[in-house]
């Protein structure tokens, strides 16, 4: 259980930097580069399975390291406008009500089960996500601001999915930090791809401020994914079970903080998309 909490803690930590992003006019790119360099240096300096680097390619787990690092460079990438464009709490219904889909494919690969509750739930979360994200004024932007968290969500849906079937069919208990390690260093290398494309196209400074930021960014990143896995090997867990008690309890988090911290306002359709969250993930937790 204490992984599952420190799980939460950490990936709502991601939400509240992603903000301040905004507010010191970080560029969100190179912060995310920096931020993965940061998360693979940790998975290999605190492995407790050490290995060459040179040694990656030969893993059975490598080809679900190079899919998944290319999900999180783009997803996070996503993740920050999103955060930034509407706000911490629909970044976090967004990304965490994904749910559904490694739900789904969790009763279709493990056989996990299936009942009314679950499928209620699912047609529950897929309508709150809509509700949530939905801006009450209308503008030039609208139909982008409510693009990005629908990217957000299949993205995230399809990160938990992969995450879940590389570390059930080929990374072992002593293998978590050294494998974390490697789909950051992954997603390290497709965003330097893209930074020095963007860079040679417009070359600019780049920035000790966006390298902070990236510190300040890599250490919950990394840990985040690390204890949710440490989280999916605990015993007596469905998978769909355990993304659902994490996806909620980050989504009430990051919504209170969202309020609290940001004092972000919510429309009727937002306040109600947020209790449609709670309530759908409430019930494929009970099913």
């Amino acid at each position: 259980m204490i992984y599952l909490v420190l799980s939460v803690v950490f990936s709502t930590s991601l939400f509240v930097i992603f903000k301040y992003f905004e507010v010191f006019k970080i560029d969100t790119l190179k912060a995310i580069v920096v931020n993965y360099l940061v998360a693979f240096t940790l998975g290999f300096v605190l492995a407790t399975e050490k290995i060459p680097i040179t040694e990656i390619p030969n893993q059975s787990w490598v080809f679900g390291a190079i899919a998944l690092g290319l999900l999180f460079v783009s997803i996070f990438f996503v993740m920050a406008l999103t955060a930034q464009r509407n706000g911490v709490s629909v970044v976090s219904v967004a990304g965490k009500m994904s749910v559904v889909i490694p739900i789904l494919f969790g009763v279709y690969l493990y056989n996990e089960t299936l009942g009314v509750f679950k499928i209620i739930g699912i047609l529950i979360a897929l309508t709150a996500v809509y509700l949530a994200s939905v801006k009450a004024e209308e503008d030039k932007h609208e139909k982008a601001g409510l693009l990005l968290p629908m990217i957000l969500f299949i993205g995230s849906g399809a990160i938990d999915t992969t995450l879940k079937y590389v570390q059930n069919t080929h990374v072992a208990t002593n293998e978590v930090e050294i494998f974390s390690g490697s789909l950051f260093g992954f997603a390290a290398i497709f965003g330097l791809l893209i930074l020095i494309i963007k860079t040679i196209k417009k070359p600019e400074a780049f920035g000790v401020k966006n390298i902070i930021a990236g510190f300040v960014l890599g250490v919950p990143n990394y840990y985040s994914i690390v204890f949710l896995i440490k989280a999916l090997q605990t015993e007596g867990f469905e998978s769909s079970t355990l993304f659902t008690i994490n996806n909620v309890s980050i989504v009430i988090v990051s919504t209170l903080v969202g309020l609290l911290l940001f004092k972000e306002k919510f429309s009727i359709k937002n306040k109600v998309g947020i209790l449609l969250a709670i309530i759908g993930i409430i019930l494929v937790a009970i099913a």
